[in-house]
């Protein structure tokens, strides 16, 4: 889909619709909000008071209102989409409603959607919010289907605004590159395990890396065995399919005068029965999304070699397939690390610790400051925060403040949960080092818990996901299926730790 920027009266825009935002009415019974949408009620003959009065619609965040035939305009409909409490009104939520105008219309066969940004909420992070939800709510997970329909697509997305200027066309090259590579990750996601193996997706990788101008290096299963990654390895052996380690580099042409070097990193099961630990089967088609993670890492890289910020970062994406071969570790089966820990495996279906733990030991071991992981860990996330908020753990309070700020900033809900010591004590094997499960209680702490033995004192913060990569039933703004988080928190990351005034510690 294409968006641009135009400079235009409500009145002299041609599209097959137009969108905008208003508001909830105040208690006294105010005027309709903002200034645009105002104009919009003189032009449509006090349309949308006669909405607010009649109670059919009251400004709610992504409620709608549409207007077919619209006096005074040239379009042939008008939107409405509800953005709740003015003072509320962040990027976030514009991103949202962006995305609910876009999946609207996109519904009753509009090609060519014009959305009116009011002079108050066009600043450039508005532009880039509105772009990028919009580009997002056009993306269908409807690959295989043959008879698309009822899909419907958006051809192009014009952003009608005050004035433009040179920082509000970067925000929206900034808008589409982030939402573009986001989609992108989305698509990875949904691909099922028979069309993406880990060689596959090591190939598709290598792809986009070759296309932007990115180094990409895949350690084959014999490199990994000279290195020794017997945790990762233990993992894949079940499989036929056989693993790739997926680094891809990331040069700035001015990098920063500190030593810093971002390593992100993504669990990449591309299928996870659980093992010999088979999972049930209810629910495990949807396992080719454990590697959700990684396919942020590298949706996430695609965006930084266009976004160039003046830092390295490496992201690291360890591919393997868990099954129940004949080959299959069992529980019980001891591995060494990469890191020289042994580890007793006494849950197979505990298999993205392991595998993310010698990716942690090779990240450091190339170079890597701080380390920001992203993984669909545990179930026990999901108990514990829904499928509202991801889990944030971190051995570093101030790179975890700034993976919250870059969050909050993309509207990407994280929750820090604890790391204390305590934890430790259910981590205890007598036959190994470290086991790869505690007991059930606190199972995403204890979880986190095993991977900080594994980073031992460099700045790291882990994002469990499991609750938040995929949607069960689509939202007004975004469809169902892979929502492609935390793609936008790791860009973010990377662009404020490029930043001179507040680095990371």
């Amino acid at each position: 889909m294409e968006v641009r920027l135009v400079t235009l009266r409500p009145e002299d825009i041609q599209a097959d619709a137009l969108a905008t935002v208003v508001f909830e009415r105040t208690a006294d019974e105010q005027p309709v909000q903002p200034d645009t949408a105002a104009r919009l009620n003189t032009l449509t003959r006090n349309w949308l008071d006669e909405l607010y009065r009649s109670g059919e619609f009251r400004g709610k965040a992504l409620e709608t209102a549409l207007l077919h035939r619209p006096p005074e305009l040239a379009v042939s409909r008008l939107l409405v989409v509800g953005g709740g409490k003015r003072e509320n009104f962040t990027p976030a939520e514009l991103r949202k409603a962006a995305g609910t105008a876009l999946r609207t219309l996109k519904s009753k066969g509009t090609r060519r959607l014009a959305f009116l940004l009011d002079p108050d909420f066009s600043a450039p992070e508005q532009i880039e919010a509105a772009a990028e939800g919009a580009i997002l709510g056009n993306y269908e997970p409807d690959r295989y289907k043959t008879d698309k329909k009822d899909a419907g697509q958006v051809d192009e997305a014009v952003f009608a605004v005050p004035a433009s200027s040179p920082a509000a066309e970067e925000a929206l090259r900034r808008g589409r590159i982030i939402a573009e590579s986001q989609n992108y990750t989305r698509d990875l996601v949904s691909e099922p395990a028979n069309r993406l193996t880990p060689t596959l997706l090591a190939e598709r990788a290598r792809q986009m890396a070759s296309e932007l101008g990115l180094e990409c290096e895949i350690l084959d299963q014999t490199r990994m065995q000279q290195l020794g990654m017997g945790a990762l390895l233990g993992v894949a052996q079940g499989s036929s399919e056989p693993p790739a380690l997926i680094v891809i580099r990331y040069h700035p042409e001015q990098a920063r005068a500190e030593q810093l070097h971002l390593g992100l990193i993504g669990k990449g099961v591309t299928f996870d029965t659980g093992g010999i630990s088979l999972k049930p089967s209810e629910g495990m088609e949807k396992m080719k999304y454990d590697m959700a993670g990684g396919a942020a890492v590298i949706g996430a890289m695609r965006a930084i070699a266009q976004l160039k910020p003046p830092l390295p970062v490496t992201g690291f994406v360890p591919a393997v397939e868990n099954m129940p071969g004949s080959r299959a570790q069992r529980p019980g089966d001891i591995v060494t690390s990469l890191s020289g820990k042994t580890i007793e495996v006494l849950n197979t279906d505990a298999e993205g610790r392991l595998i993310l733990a010698d990716t942690l030991t090779y990240a450091r071991r190339l170079g890597c400051t701080h380390l920001l992981d992203a993984a669909t860990l545990t179930g026990a996330i999901v108990i514990a925060l829904g499928l509202v908020h991801a889990g944030a753990f971190s051995n570093d309070q101030r790179f975890l403040d700034t993976v919250l700020a870059s969050a909050r900033k993309e509207g990407e809900r994280l929750w820090p949960m604890p790391l204390d010591e305590d934890y430790k004590e259910s981590l205890k094997s007598t036959f190994a080092d470290i086991p790869n499960v505690g007991n059930r209680w606190g199972g995403a702490i204890t979880a986190a818990m095993f991977l900080k033995e594994f980073v031992e004192t460099t700045p790291w913060v882990h994002l469990d996901i499991a609750g938040t990569a995929w949607l069960e039933e689509a939202k007004p703004f975004l469809a169902k299926g892979p929502t492609g988080i935390p793609l936008r928190t790791f860009v973010r990351v990377a662009l404020e730790m490029g930043l001179p005034q507040a680095p990371p510690a």
